[in-house]
């Protein structure tokens, strides 16, 4: 491979998730094999306006792969999004002669990327992110152990659940995406499952509840995504114990399915994505997030994954699309049609399945 850079930059950036530091790994020795010294940012776009960078060595990241978070630090940084704060951090890129970044995290950072890409700093985005919600790719580093560290949790609570004969509604992360909500779901055998991409029916779930304890059952779990909204899965509480007579409890473990010890399946993807992030960007690529489609990782336009994330979120705005041909158009409607039938399909097995 002809190298064309000498330097490259990593950084982590937006909410933490387990397995950015293997895509740190990754990065660092990939482009240490392939000649290039690897500079850290710390505390992502804005260790890159305030010039707090580390050279990053072999043995720096040699035990950092099992580690949960991110080692690098994150942040998120208001600064960035003018243009004094990107000429900041150009300025910083030059001083220390970084010729290129990699940036792991979620949509924010991949629009901090493609703004320096355009500026002339060769981007390449990796997704890191547990809430699975980047349209583009089918899965992100760091959902499988959020999904991991929910299961864990609701076996726990199913347990005392038992013990009471209760209702344990579990409200787990999930702002834009009610991917972990769903699949945790159908692992923990919820007999009721609440996520903004499909219609919820209350009173079905009651039916249910109220059927299950007339045939003895003792303990149900529902599980919401916190995208319902803040007051959702509390008054949800209320309304079952009220409307079914069985006592529940409400349950909000937030931030602490961002942590954790990262799953093999997270260690494993974010190796591979860090890999072909060195790959491309020195080969000349620029401007793309690594995204997995259908088994294979492959590189796609930020631009182009940015707006399909809008169009499948419902957040277009007048003059999204005037890029793109018409082709490209009817591609992001079928992703986001894909997106929507997964969810359809999954809410089927769940409202069949559960109990």
């Amino acid at each position: 491979m002809e190298k064309k850079f000498k330097r490259i930059g990593v950084l982590t950036s937006g909410g933490d998730a387990p397995g950015m530091n293997a895509v740190i790994k990754s990065v660092t020795c990939a482009a240490i094999d392939f000649g290039v010294e690897v500079i850290g940012i710390l505390g992502g776009y804005s260790g890159l306006i305030n010039d707090r960078t580390k050279v990053l060595t072999e043995k720096d990241v040699s035990d950092i792969i099992a580690k949960g978070g991110t080692v690098l630090y994150s942040d998120r940084c208001d600064e960035f999004k003018t243009e004094e704060g990107m000429q900041k951090a150009i300025a910083t890129c030059k001083k220390h002669g970084i010729d290129g970044i990699i940036a792991i995290g979620g949509d924010g950072t991949f629009r901090g990327a493609t703004d320096l890409s355009i500026r002339g700093i060769p981007c390449i985005g990796v997704s890191g992110t547990i809430d699975n919600d980047i349209t583009a790719t089918d899965i992100t580093v760091g959902y499988d152990t959020a999904m991991n560290t929910v299961l864990s949790l609701g076996d726990a609570l199913r347990d005392t659940s038992e013990s009471h004969a209760r209702c344990c509604v579990l409200e787990v992360m999930g702002r834009h995406a009610g991917y972990i909500a769903m699949e945790t779901g159908l692992a923990l055998n919820a007999i009721g499952v609440a996520v903004q991409e499909m219609p919820f029916d209350k009173e079905d779930l009651f039916k249910k509840i109220i059927t299950m304890r007339e045939k003895g059952q003792r303990s149900f779990t529902v599980v919401v995504a916190e995208g319902m909204g803040g007051e959702f899965g509390e008054a949800l509480t209320k309304e079952i114990e009220a409307v079914t007579g069985v006592e529940a409890r409400f349950n909000r473990p937030a931030h602490i399915v961002r942590g954790g010890i990262p799953t093999l399946a997270d260690r494993v993807f974010g190796a591979k994505c860090g890999y072909k992030a060195v790959e491309l960007l020195l080969d000349g690529v620029s401007d793309v997030v690594i995204c997995a489609r259908h088994d294979k990782i492959v590189p796609i336009d930020i631009k182009w994954a940015l707006i399909v994330d809008r169009m499948y979120k419902n957040k277009l705005k007048d003059g999204d699309l005037d890029a793109f041909t018409p082709e490209q158009i009817e591609e992001m409607k079928a992703l986001c049609e894909e997106r929507h039938n997964y969810f359809v399909e999954m809410y089927k097995i769940v409202n069949s399945i559960g109990c």
